[in-house]
């Protein structure tokens, strides 16, 4: 069974999706620790409930982004983490956190990526007057969202819609499409090579995974 620690600064709905996959046995997997740069993230109640360590580093009591990472690093390795999961962290990671956890490192986005890479992409999505927006599942590089995307899911964008609506249909399939590349990565069918993403030793597209259907 892997070891998956997950790093959040808010409430921790992807993890809660990550927690019960593994419960109910979908991942073959267990959160052994959730690390949080804020102490009231509601997402470390979730974890505490569910029998995961629950630790506060508080980026603010370092004096540098170098220093943060390399007191993550550390706190981190003592749970022997197989993979490292992003939920919600809110902190751009160093090269050299990104260098140590390379081909066990994952995030999700909110957006068809490479499309609207970093904050607000859901207005900035609307404002562009698309008609389809998503999320993806991607390995960390160094490159702010620039990772190898590993699967991704659509939304549809109507014209009455604001970015409230956007993001809630944004984190249902978020809650559906984490889970599922965990348990890949947790199977051993997901591979990082340089800049591409395999599953089952077959590259995958630039946008990742292609088949609509839930891969069981």
């Amino acid at each position: 069974m892997k070891s998956i620690v997950v790093l959040i600064s808010g409430s921790g709905s992807n993890l809660q999706a990550i927690l019960d996959a593994c419960s109910a046995g979908f991942i073959d997997g267990k959160v052994t620790a959730v690390l949080s740069n804020k102490a009231n993230a509601y997402g470390l109640e979730r974890a505490k409930k569910a029998g995961a360590a629950a630790i506060v580093l508080d980026h603010k009591a370092y004096p540098d982004r170098a220093c943060y990472d390399q007191a993550l690093i550390e706190t981190i390795d003592q749970h022997q983490p197989d993979l490292v999961v992003l939920a919600g962290f809110m902190r751009i990671l160093t090269p050299e956190f990104v260098q140590h956890y390379q081909g066990r490192l994952l995030n999700i986005h909110p957006s068809l990526l490479p499309k609207y890479q970093g904050l607000n992409t859901h207005q900035r999505a609307i404002d562009a007057g698309e008609t389809e927006h998503g999320c993806s599942v991607h390995f960390v590089t160094a490159e702010l969202d620039g990772g190898p995307v590993i699967l991704q899911a659509k939304v549809p964008i109507f014209p009455e819609d604001d970015a409230d609506t956007v993001a809630e249909r944004v984190h249902e399939q978020e809650h559906r499409i984490y889970p599922l590349v965990v348990r890949w990565f947790c199977q051993n069918r997901l591979q990082q090579q340089s800049d591409k993403a395999l599953l089952d030793g077959l590259l995958l597209s630039d946008h990742g995974y292609a088949n609509d259907q839930d891969d069981e």
